[in-house]
């Protein structure tokens, strides 16, 4: 197979919409599985006598292996192959998912867990960097905006499946269907997708070491922040290993002659500037859905499918405009673009701020439709200019680095907005709770009808905590666009070379 650009030609490969829907599946199995395995966790502790430590490491497991690992893949797709690395990680995936679901311990599953991570750190930067081979620039903010797409819906149909699926069937359901899906996925992959690399060069182990010690530290920091604090030698000794291994990780690659990871993207305003407003934004929106998710389900009593349907029309709004995104593109400056949606996306925070226990569905309804509009209006031309920004060569290492910070930003998300809104949440009820029932809402509602309407106004207000966050990193996101991205008139895409970026 030729390892030619497929940008580089005027009309793109025959069959790059194929391709894409393929692509496309390989990512909603990621995200489905992803958004999925917090709902198990009753059934994981009653049929494994899973202890709560035991389900944090099912969890982390994943998370680690996947951040550690996302620069690595990202750079030998670039090497060995963008559709062997698509490949190969589907192969791990499944059979990760498959070795999942005859787990007959917790310590057999964590290992599955990390097993699946490496797949999807291998099978994640190569979905959206083939995206960008395959496809002419006149037609890459149509394919990103399915892509988006197909990544928002995955956040969604995650809890709407696996509340299906554990509803009907054991919790090994949520791992057994991704295994019809990888092998359907290797096999048209196999058929459709054209092998693509950058230009052969040595390979940077040393990198490769100090990013996966680097990540793998300063993720693990931010995962055990809500258990351990932030004044803990867990957390603090994973935040030194994790500064020196990546300050490491940096000279080494300024020094290296062929880097694994060309820090000269960084000098480029459009990958900077939207690198960092992306991360912003996963920071803010990490925290959404286990706090949505919650409040469906405690305050408003939602079981597990119903709060999964609920959450929808986020990704109708969003697939809806996604599709404007794409086609504004053509006519509005990105910045524009990207600026106006992160601002909506605040708006659409804001919105969410004002929910009581009283509100119902209809105040988050409405939240909900702002916040897809807004992801809808941003996402398309933010990750187009991303990609459209790193030079062809090393599109697999640039899809990772897009990738790590989201997952990062997620993570932190995650870490220091559940323990805001944690502690929070004790403060607010009332002296009459035991100390025993104050660390969760579920914890209170067990204590019978008598303190139900107290912990449900103590959970929404600690909820807007998380809500005011999102408002603020939303709008800073808005500000690092204005300021950091250049401006540009709008020039045809089929009139606009792919950005060079001068490396190594």
């Amino acid at each position: 197979m030729t390892s030619t650009p497929y940008e580089a030609t005027a009309s793109g490969h025959p069959r790059r919409w194929w391709i894409l829907l393929v692509l496309c599946a390989s990512l909603l199995v990621l995200v489905v599985d992803n958004t999925v395995l917090n709902l198990a966790i009753p059934a994981l502790m009653r049929d494994l006598s899973a202890t709560p430590a035991d389900v944090q490491w099912i969890i982390d497991a994943y998370i680690l292996a996947f951040a550690g690992l996302l620069l690595t893949a990202g750079s030998l797709s670039d090497r060995y192959g963008r559709r062997r690395a698509l490949l190969v990680g589907l192969a791990v995936f499944g059979a990760g998912s498959l070795l999942a679901t005859m787990a007959a311990s917790p310590g057999q599953l964590i290992a599955c867990r990390a097993l699946m991570g490496v797949g999807g750190a291998l099978l994640m930067p190569s979905t959206l960097s083939i995206v960008f081979t395959v496809f002419p620039p006149q037609e890459q903010r149509k394919a990103i905006a399915g892509w988006s797409i197909v990544a928002m819906i995955g956040v969604v149909a995650g809890p709407t499946v696996g509340g299906f699926l554990l509803d009907h069937f054991w919790w090994g359901s949520i791992f057994l269907i991704n295994v019809p899906i990888a092998v359907v996925g290797i096999v048209a992959a196999l058929a459709l997708i054209p092998e693509s690399r950058g230009p052969a060069r040595p390979a940077d182990p040393a990198g490769a070491l100090l990013s996966i010690v680097g990540m793998t530290a300063l993720v693990w920091a931010i995962i055990s922040l809500p258990a351990h604090g932030f004044g803990s030698a867990q957390v603090l000794g994973g935040l030194v290993v994790g500064a020196v291994a990546l300050t490491a990780f940096a000279l080494w690659e300024r020094r290296c002659e062929h880097p694994m990871v060309p820090l000269a993207l960084f000098r480029n305003r459009d990958f900077s500037g939207t690198s960092f407003s992306i991360v912003l934004l996963s920071f803010t929106a990490g925290g959404l859905l286990l706090v949505l998710s919650q409040y469906l389900q405690f305050v408003l009593g939602y079981d597990a499918l119903e709060a999964g349907l609920a959450l929808l029309p986020y990704a109708v709004a969003a697939a809806l405009f996604n599709t404007l995104g794409a086609t504004l593109g053509k006519k509005i400056p990105d910045r524009t673009l990207i600026v106006v949606g992160l601002l909506v996306v605040a708006g659409a925070f804001g919105l969410l701020t004002q929910l009581t226990p009283a509100s119902g569905y209809a105040m988050l309804v409405a939240g909900l439709l702002v916040l897809g509009i807004g992801g809808g209006i941003a996402g398309p031309p933010a990750y187009t200019l991303l990609m459209q920004s790193v030079p062809a060569e090393h599109r697999g290492v640039g899809s990772a680095m897009n990738d790590t910070v989201q997952q990062t930003g997620a993570a932190l998300s995650v870490a220091v907005l559940g323990s805001v809104l944690a502690a929070k949440y004790t403060a607010s009820l009332p002296d009459a709770v035991p100390e025993a029932a104050r660390h969760s809402i579920a914890d209170t509602l067990a204590l019978g009808p008598a303190f139900v309407a107290a912990a449900r106004d103590a959970f929404t207000d600690a909820m807007s905590i998380a809500m005011v966050a999102g408002t603020a990193g939303a709008a800073a996101g808005a500000v690092v666009a204005l300021v950091v991205l250049p401006r540009r008139r709008v020039v045809a895409e089929a009139e606009q070379p792919p950005v060079e970026v001068p490396v190594g």
